[in-house]
């Protein structure tokens, strides 16, 4: 690493997508040494800014300034199955050169390509050791590794690099319990700069600072995720206060406008009443009416300012109050009576190996969570179950509607509107009624006609939702498979009210214990080569 002070600096950034839609508009930000946590609701900006330091992408204006190298963790981690090991860690090259100088050659080109780094092969088998991937040698070919060795060996290969600043894009996504505790462990290890987007808790509570992006304004917290929350609730507490005394005072100001002007309106009685008297010289009446209507203008004008004012104060009290809208819909022909069988498996052996013993039943609007390492077999479970993989063996019939939701959100089209997409589950449906559900999931107005292709991935995630769950006919099974990836922790809670009105039977695969405790699990399926039932208890997995 570089020995200057390491920095990411960014000035008057804006930056917009082809279709015009503005992300960042005059952003000024600055990371500095230190571990941060970047968080903010879906479609913020969080993964376009990484990818902005990163210079992945160029800003339409301003500067981004980085000291020292930058490593950078996208959301999806895609390597070529057929690299070998070494090829993806980037360090192929001088392995070769290592091994061409260790049998005799002693050709010049050899030291160049190794450099300084004669313990590279030794570094880059503790890397993956401490990453749990010390079963994957150098000289194999990558071959069909899960999605969470995948997530661990890109980061094994940034590691390597010893680069300044690492960005991690949702690094826990696809990595089960045991792989989520050895990226824990390597985050709590780094020692330079750091930005972080994340929906895991337990990640974000390993941060130095929290760095909140929300309106294209980055707003700063010391400490980690739980001291983030306690300051925000604080904030939150403080401005419902200010909406409350700011309400007060425009019903004040609204009711001495009235008073103000039930007072004028008698003064103006009474001068056109003494006018029309006269009591007085002419001359003296003209002045009094004049300096009588002069005075009632500067009053019904200073009560105006006044309510204005008020109107303007309250208006800025509601703005400092976060209305991070949840996901309200009913669902009512999605219900499964208690006792239906809704799904069987009989002597189920899977693609890969794994495989479900005897007989297993799912009845009723139970709720089933599907757990197990990486690569033990949970999704090709769920897509055998939804027939898009043939069984080796045995047979998965399911006995009501079911509709499955993968971890690649494919179900869309992304050329497709969101309501478009809505409307091929549901052909039947009028656009009205379309337009009206999607309103529930937080697609209102124009959001409805955004093309999939620019949403973010909780706006996508939570599309895909409503066009399973407004699908026809309803779906009385539903299928999830590791839900929360990409999703902010406002979305999760979306996620969370949209399943409390399902009504059917769920069976969700995921590692995330404290989202699937929130919703009401009924029974926990264990998948380690063969499917078992287990205890509440058990769930935690052992250490």
């Amino acid at each position: 690493m570089s020995t200057f002070p390491t920095s990411i600096t960014c000035t008057s950034l804006n930056f917009a997508w082809p279709d015009g839609t503005s992300v960042f508009d005059d952003l000024q930000v600055t990371f500095g040494p230190g571990r941060t946590g970047l968080v903010g609701v879906n479609g913020s900006g969080k993964s376009t800014l990484l990818k902005l330091i990163a210079g992945e992408l160029t800003p339409a204006d301003g500067t981004v300034r980085v000291a020292g190298e930058v490593g950078h963790l996208p959301q999806n981690v895609a390597l070529d199955t057929g690299l070998r090991v070494d090829e993806a860690l980037d360090i192929a090259a001088k392995r070769a050169a290592l091994h061409a100088i260790e049998a005799g050659d002693v050709s010049e080109e050899h030291f160049d390509v190794v450099g300084d780094d004669w313990d590279v092969e030794e570094r880059a088998l503790a890397t993956l050791g401490e990453l749990g991937l010390g079963h994957i040698e150098l000289d194999r070919t990558i071959g069909e590794l899960s999605g969470g060795e995948s997530v661990l060996l890109r980061l094994a290969a940034l590691l390597l690099r010893r680069p300044d600043v690492l960005l991690l894009d949702e690094p826990t996504n696809n990595l089960d319990v045991y792989a989520r505790r050895r990226l824990y462990s390597a985050v709590e290890a780094w020692s330079g700069v750091m930005v972080v987007v994340s929906h895991d808790r337990e990640l974000l509570e390993r941060v130095d600072q929290i760095a909140d992006l929300r309106a294209g304004e980055v707003t700063w917290y010391g400490g980690n995720f739980s001291a983030y929350e306690e300051a925000l609730d604080a904030e939150q507490e403080a401005a419902e206060r200010m909406v409350r005394v700011a309400e007060a005072d425009l019903k004040k100001q609204k009711r001495e406008l009235v008073e103000a002007h039930t007072k004028l309106a008698k003064r103006v009685r009474y001068g056109n009443k003494m006018y029309e008297n006269k009591r007085e010289p002419r001359a003296v009446m003209k002045v009094r009416k004049r300096t009588a209507q002069e005075s009632a203008g500067k009053h019904r004008i200073m009560h105006e300012e006044k309510l204005a004012e008020a109107k303007e104060r309250l208006d800025e009290a509601v703005d400092a109050v976060r209305d991070d809208d949840e996901i309200r819909v009913d669902l009512p022909y999605t219900s499964v009576p208690p006792g239906r069988t809704v799904l069987t498996l009989q002597g189920l052996e899977l693609a890969y190996g794994a495989r479900v013993t005897g007989s297993f039943e799912l009845r009723g609007p139970e709720r089933i969570a599907l757990i197990g390492r990486n690569g033990a077999g949970k999704t090709t479970l769920l897509r055998t179950i939804a027939g898009e993989l043939d069984a080796v063996c045995g047979e998965a019939w399911a006995h009501v509607p079911l509709r499955f939701l993968p971890q690649r959100l494919d179900v869309l089209d992304d050329e497709l509107t969101v309501a478009e997409n809505v409307a091929r589950f549901a052909p039947g449906a009028t656009n009205n009624r379309i337009r009206a559900r999607l309103a529930r999931f937080l697609f209102k107005g124009a959001r409805a006609d955004q093309r999939a292709a620019t949403l973010s991935g909780g706006e996508r995630f939570r599309a895909a939702l409503a066009a399973l769950m407004l699908a026809e006919p309803a779906p009385q099974l539903l299928m999830l498979d590791e839900p929360t990836n990409n999703l902010d922790m406002a979305s999760v809670r979306q996620l969370t009210t949209a399943l409390e009105s399902y009504e059917g039977a769920l069976i969700v695969a995921s590692h995330d214990v404290p989202f699937l405790e929130s919703i009401g699990i009924t029974r926990w399926l264990l998948m380690e080569g063969e499917l078992k039932e287990i205890t509440p208890e058990a769930v935690g997995y052992p250490t």
